[in-house]
């Protein structure tokens, strides 16, 4: 290996494999990929689908604390995953297509290039889909698989749902859908293995692919700039550290740098390295190279309640992931797309809600609504200068004025419950765990949700892309970090706002779509 490159991308996750693998099918350039995290190559525990709950707070995990919440679940953890592949290969695998009006929104407020006619082709081109529509692709190299209907507690729910106006539907099929309940996709393989960005896209030219270098336990400390541009902001290489040390390596790039450390890294990164808020840089000593208030802001995320019943039957012993159905819906009429969905888990899931001294079972299920279209908005921030130190994660969670997000949870809540109450569900719950019978006011269950909430873990948008007009936007619609020369961002931060699905696809997609850029 060398320690000079054409690129350099810092963040082996869904979007960087997806861009190196991407960038070095041209043999004529080099590619170094950075990975803080291990392999996961030959790694059961990472490969199996099956057991993807095992590796939340485990040492393939960041597991980064969030900050005291003002209205929310100050206990709360966001995993991110240490491992190559990054969420991909730490996540329940679910895949959808981005939600044309979502990609549209993003095109009509300014970033060009990224509409869903534009988009949708990438999304196509990075997957082979078992799925009957005629749009999907068929020779990508992410497999999406329709999950079978072997739950029967699952096709309970489903005709439950589908009682309260939610008809059994398919989905990745070209509409978006708005009222509808029905088995996910996923990225797997049919062997069980997870078809993650590293799986899909990296295990195959591993050995064959020489222009590629994959540098794992390589953890970025800084963006490294030069005088090439005249004025110090060009970026030139990246510095990191190998394992556990001693000391610091640097790694040059002759074209560009490209951060896809994620949405929590990626800005911590930037602001190490210079550029993000200017009165927060200097209270850790660092050198402001650009004043980028927009870096670590607008903080997304997908916030989730919990509905959870005892089962009176046996629920099942075996799954594709244990979190196979998905519910949308709208809480207000004319919406075109839906701002509550649910996951139905035929697991119980009790992470949130023991130490308040909920009930909990072995054998149950639970519905979890979430706010797709959330309006509340947090932070990334500085720890200290010190790169090992974890940032700060401030979600904010149900601090938007008009208190939307606190109205589509109840709602979330009360429809779950009501769904719980149809004929062919009924029969398969003992009881209610969580909130409980004693929760029967909008007071009892706003205290519940604000105690106990989780996150769905989709954290998004803090290096948002945007057109010049706006100051909050960190990135161009070429994902060109504002201020510098020669650097990008692709991942997550990137994103204006969360779609209104499991945006792990989208990563992968914004991957795509960044290295089409580059060789442009």
């Amino acid at each position: 290996m060398t320690d000079s490159y054409d690129y350099v991308i810092v963040g082996g996750g869904s979007s960087g494999c997806a861009l190196a693998a991407r960038l070095s099918e041209d043999p004529s350039v080099t590619v170094a990929l950075l990975e803080a995290g291990p392999s996961d190559v030959d790694d059961p525990a990472i490969l199996r689908l099956t057991d993807w709950m095992a590796l939340l707070d485990s040492g393939y995990d960041w597991d980064y604390l969030v900050e005291p919440q003002e209205h929310g679940n100050s206990f709360l953890r966001h995993a991110r995953a240490k491992v190559l592949g990054g969420c991909s290969s730490h996540n329940s695998c679910i895949a959808f297509w981005t939600p044309r009006e979502d990609l549209d929104e993003w095109a009509a407020n300014g970033c060009d290039g990224w509409s869903a006619d534009e988009c949708w082709p990438l999304i196509a081109r990075l997957e082979t889909n078992d799925g009957e529509w005629d749009g999907h692709g068929r020779s990508g190299p992410v497999n999406l698989m329709q999950i079978p209907p072997d739950d029967p507690c699952g096709a309970a729910v489903l005709a439950a749902a589908a009682a309260v106006g939610m008809p059994t539907v398919r989905f990745n099929e070209g509409t978006t859908v708005t009222e509808g309940a029905g088995f996910f996709q996923v990225n797997r393989f049919p062997d069980g293995t997870r078809a993650s960005a590293s799986v899909s896209y990296l295990h195959p030219i591993l050995d064959t692919r020489t222009n590629l270098s994959v540098l794992t336990g390589a953890w970025a400390s800084r963006v490294l700039f030069g005088q090439e541009d005249g004025h110090g902001r060009r970026a030139t290489g990246v510095e990191y550290q190998q394992d556990i040390g001693p000391g610091r390596r640097t790694v040059t790039a002759r074209r560009e740098v490209i951060l896809s450390a994620g949405a929590i890294d990626t800005p911590k990164l930037l602001m190490l390295s210079g550029i993000g808020p200017g009165e927060h840089l200097r209270e850790f000593g660092i050198d402001v190279l650009v004043d980028a208030p927009g870096v670590g802001a607008n903080l997304d995320d997908h916030v989730e309640g919990l509905v959870m019943w005892e089962a009176a039957r046996p629920m099942v012993t075996r799954s594709t992931q244990w979190w196979e159905i998905g519910l949308f819906t709208r809480t207000q009429p004319g919406l075109d797309r839906p701002d509550l969905m649910m996951h139905y888990g035929s697991v119980p899931f009790d992470l949130n809600t023991v130490r308040w001294g909920y009930p909990t079972t072995d054998n149950g299920f639970c519905l979890t609504p979430n706010v797709t279209r959330g309006r509340s908005r947090g932070t990334v921030r500085l720890r200290t200068r010190d790169f090992r130190d974890r940032a700060r994660v401030d979600p904010r969670y149900f601090t938007d004025p008009e208190g939307h997000d606190m109205a589509v949870m109840l709602h979330g809540v009360k429809l779950a419950r009501r769904i719980a109450e149809q004929p062919s569900l009924k029969e398969w719950i003992t009881r209610e765990l969580t909130p409980g019978p004693e929760a029967v006011t909008d007071d009892d269950l706003v205290d519940y949700i604000t105690k106990t909430h989780n996150t769905v873990y989709h954290p998004a948008c803090t290096a948002k892309m945007g057109p010049d007009s706006d100051p909050a936007a960190v990135v161009d619609p070429q994902l060109r970090v504002r201020g510098v020369e020669g650097l990008r961002v692709a991942d997550a931060s990137i994103l204006p706002f969360l779609p209104a699905i499991n945006p792990n696809i989208t990563c992968m997609m914004v991957g795509e779509k960044a290295a089409d850029l580059l060789r442009g």
